[in-house]
């Protein structure tokens, strides 16, 4: 059996990332085989759980830069992930993964509320378990939720999946063909050179925490995989 190299993680998506080119809406080629790559880290016993941004279908800043009250237009993105959230369990569910969407918004007709001990409880039967709705708490981000999380559940890691993106570089590579990438990095000089990773409030949170962060491609099928076994890809961020 491969062995692993961290045995419960966080597994941060955006929601651009189950857009596909298209960059808006569920392509459900794209969710598959996100699908597939979480299958296939669940059948070798990692531990996986899962927070989605909502940003393919709502972004409340958006929403705010649009004169709507920055609450609603949060809670609207929350709403958003949950969408998400209940996609990427079917899909899991379609391939025979047992999944669990706890929501920090409590709608018990479509997901579980989260709660930390029940959320471990399943993970430890080898349930893949989605965090929707974010914190449940407007102004604060999915990325936010993901370090929240991560520190609740006492995670390994945090796999930060981008879309084209194949870790952290010091510039936009897709605007600056200069942009140099970074195999490895500290919470410290993401936030004094506002690197973009993740925002400062997450990149605090998992400085405290000393929660590692790697931040890799979901382009490449298999990459999930690659990630926790321990391959070299993608930009290693630690606390020291």
């Amino acid at each position: 059996m491969t062995e692993v190299k961290y045995n419960r993680i966080v597994l941060k998506l955006s929601g651009e990332a189950l857009a596909g080119e298209e960059g808006f809406g569920i392509k459900p080629v794209v969710i598959q085989s996100i699908a597939k790559q979480v299958a296939e880290i669940a059948e070798l016993g990692v531990e996986v759980a899962v927070v989605v941004g909502g940003g393919n279908i709502w972004r409340g800043k958006i929403g705010s830069e649009m004169g709507m009250d920055r609450a609603n237009a949060d809670y609207m993105g929350m709403l958003a992930t949950v969408m998400n959230s209940l996609a990427l369990q079917d899909s899991l569910e379609n391939l025979g993964i047992p999944t669990r969407v706890q929501s920090s918004i409590d709608m018990r007709q479509v997901a579980e509320p989260y709660i930390r001990r029940r959320a471990i409880r399943h993970l430890e039967k080898k349930r893949v378990v989605i965090f929707a709705a974010g914190t449940g708490n407007p102004y604060f981000s999915t990325d936010t939720t993901a370090a929240l999380r991560a520190a609740e559940i006492e995670a390994d890691v945090i796999l930060m999946a981008k879309n084209n993106v194949d870790g952290v570089y010091s510039a936009d590579p897709k605007v600056d063909k200069n942009a140099t990438k970074y195999d490895s990095l500290t919470y410290l000089d993401v936030i004094k050179e506002s690197l973009g990773v993740m925002d400062s409030t997450a990149s605090s949170l998992c400085m405290d925490n000393d929660i590692p962060l790697l931040v890799f491609s979901i382009s490449e099928e298999g990459n999930i995989k690659r990630a926790v076994i321990g391959e070299n890809i993608g930009t290693i961020v630690r606390g020291k």
